[in-house]
């Protein structure tokens, strides 16, 4: 763990301002803040009941033969939802997210800080490893929890794929941004379970992943753009239809 000093930390109106202008970018960029805890719980509390709410609703969303793929394609689709912001608001606003008692609505995979807060990242020894360890922090806690059997590494790699699929659309957004864009994303995807999962393939960040996420499996599902086994392209990991 890493020791912050009181001077790293942002203000929580700085943080607000941040995620209000990220949220613009898209769903998978929206982090709700303020606000009442009705309807919202910890998303430990979900990470614990293995995402079993979300797993169904993807089961009936895909009609999908395998509990496997429903327990992919939701963490697929949470990793999207805690990359996003939080890359974002590193990039766009020097702003390393603290999502400390981070909660999800009740119904559905919307994602809330009810005390937003973070530090500047130009603050920090190691930003990149801070943010990291935040997000892979969360999804280990949910593939922990998960009572469906998902191999590691499909999942490590859903992970990677949902990085990539954010940061690209960061990229098409805030073009002016590549740079340290790039910066970052390839310093993740080089540390710790993110490691050997994937690598860059051409511009604007084009990835190809090393594991599949099986969502070509389900009735109408297809080979993602970013797939080992090769395939169309998707805009971002929500196109597919995630919760």
């Amino acid at each position: 763990m890493v020791r912050m000093t009181p001077t790293a930390r942002a203000g929580t109106a700085d943080v607000t301002a941040a995620l209000r202008d990220v949220a613009s970018l898209g769903g998978f960029f929206e982090l709700e803040t303020g606000g009442t805890d009705r309807g919202w719980h910890p998303v430990g509390e979900s990470y614990a009941r293995g995402f079993t709410d979300l797993l169904a609703a993807v089961a009936r969303r895909h009609r999908t033969p395998e509990a496997r793929i429903d327990a992919s394609v939701a963490q697929l689709g949470h990793a999207a939802r805690l990359w996003s912001p939080a890359i974002a608001c590193a990039v766009l606003h020097g702003i390393v997210l603290d999502l400390e008692g981070l909660q999800r609505a009740d119904e559905g995979p919307r994602l809330r800080l009810p005390r937003p807060g973070g530090w500047h990242a130009d603050r920090l020894p190691d930003p990149a490893g801070t943010l990291g360890d935040q997000v892979m922090g969360l999804l280990g806690a949910l593939r922990a929890g998960l009572g469906v059997k998902v191999a590691p590494r499909l999942l490590d790699g859903n992970a990677a794929s949902a990085l990539a699929g954010s940061a690209q659309v960061l990229l098409g957004a805030r073009p002016e941004v590549r740079e340290p864009l790039t910066g970052l994303v390839t310093r993740l995807l080089r540390t710790g379970r993110l490691a050997g999962t994937g690598r860059f393939t051409g511009p604007d960040l084009a990835f190809r992943r090393r594991s599949c996420c099986l969502y070509y499996r389900a009735p109408a599902g297809s080979v993602c753009g970013d797939c080992c086994f090769g395939g169309r392209e998707t805009e971002h990991p929500g196109g597919q239809g995630m919760p």
